[in-house]
């Protein structure tokens, strides 16, 4: 991809007298920083093989990215770090537990089939690391749902693996009773099971906070994600728990705020519009907390993005803004003299 070609994300965040330095890489090297207390707080509480999973996923993103563009002749654009952040993301979504080969397997289906098949960056409708993260949890569900004892309760619970407390929040033997150890403050500081990426509520925040100063991303989507999340299980709850406390294990639990901050702003597959950004992101809140309801799967975030995902050109259609100095009057006028003349046609 050309250096042109590649500011495209750009030329839907600035206006075009808006002059800036800001291409793709230094984007995807924010986002890289901004997941740096995301990807301590996992080797802290899992190991080693916490940071080496997320190695083999950077790595692996950017090996297949490179071959598919070397087989197709186009020219290369692992530059750019888009494929380095896919990888760590996809990455973050796992398991500690997941064995080396997992991160390539997905990432070799979110940079070849969801992202460079539809022509790489940009152009793709899916977000890459959660389709791939899909396609691993539909060929291989126990390895994806292993959840490795962190260190912080190493004494506390028996055994080598562990539920998650959303599993423990939406099992049926849970009646307002959570075990002590899942504490809302321990879901906040991340010491808890989980993907990689999700346990720590308190390094999300952060590294969301470091991409909104940075003017990265908005805050339009991740507030109104979570404040859908936040609203309907206030509303609706659960019983046996407070609604206050049902709503704050929902937020800490599961992929919520890593999903909006990291996954549903991404630029390609959510809209333009600021009023469509806040539609997708109370969307993707609804369809979390009625997937986490109604499904049989505990975890709700991933098809909620990837549903919303297939929305956005709709969202963003609705959304448009109309030229500069025509009213609602003159496109209604527009609209009724190109019927007539479809009528004169006929």
């Amino acid at each position: 991809m050309s250096g042109q070609k590649e500011r495209i994300v750009l030329d839907a965040a600035f206006q075009p007298q808006v002059r800036t330095d800001r291409d793709t890489r230094r984007l995807m090297l924010d986002v890289i920083i901004a997941l740096i207390p995301t990807v301590i707080v996992a080797v802290l509480q899992f190991g080693v093989n916490a940071l080496f999973l997320c190695l083999i996923g950077a790595v692996s993103a950017v090996f297949w990215e490179a071959l598919y563009r070397f087989l197709f002749k186009k020219e290369s654009n692992i530059g750019d770090l888009s494929a380095v952040v896919t990888g760590l993301l996809l990455s973050l979504t796992l398991p500690a537990s997941a064995p080396w080969w997992i991160p390539v397997i997905g990432t070799m289906f979110a940079i070849v089939v969801v992202k460079q098949l539809y022509g790489g960056i940009g152009r793709n409708f899916l977000n890459p690391a959660l389709a791939g993260r899909a396609f691993l949890l539909a060929s291989y569900a126990t390895l994806m749902a292993t959840w490795n004892i962190p260190k912080a309760l190493s004494g506390t619970v028996d055994g080598v693996t562990m539920a998650t407390p959303l599993a423990s929040l939406y099992s049926t033997e849970a009646a307002g009773v959570m075990p002590a150890y899942f504490s809302v403050g321990r879901l906040f500081m991340g010491y808890i099971p989980g993907s990689m990426g999700e346990i720590s509520a308190l390094a999300i925040l952060i590294g969301a906070g470091y991409l909104i100063y940075r003017n990265v991303i908005s805050w339009r989507i991740p507030v109104s994600f979570i404040g859908a999340v936040a609203l309907i299980t206030l509303i609706f709850g659960k019983k046996g728990f407070g609604n206050g406390e049902w709503m704050l294990y929902n937020l800490f639990s599961g992929g919520v705020l890593f999903g909006a901050c990291f996954m549903a702003t991404d630029y390609a597959t959510s809209p333009v519009t600021l009023k469509g950004q806040l539609v997708f992101g109370a969307g993707c809140g609804l369809l979390t907390v009625l997937i986490r309801y109604f499904g049989g799967y505990p975890e709700g975030t991933t098809y909620a993005i990837l549903i919303m995902n297939l929305c956005t050109w709709a969202i963003d259609k609705g959304f448009r803004r109309h030229q500069f100095g025509v009213t609602k009057a003159d496109i209604v006028l527009q609209k009724a003299q190109e019927l007539a003349e479809k009528e004169a046609r006929r």
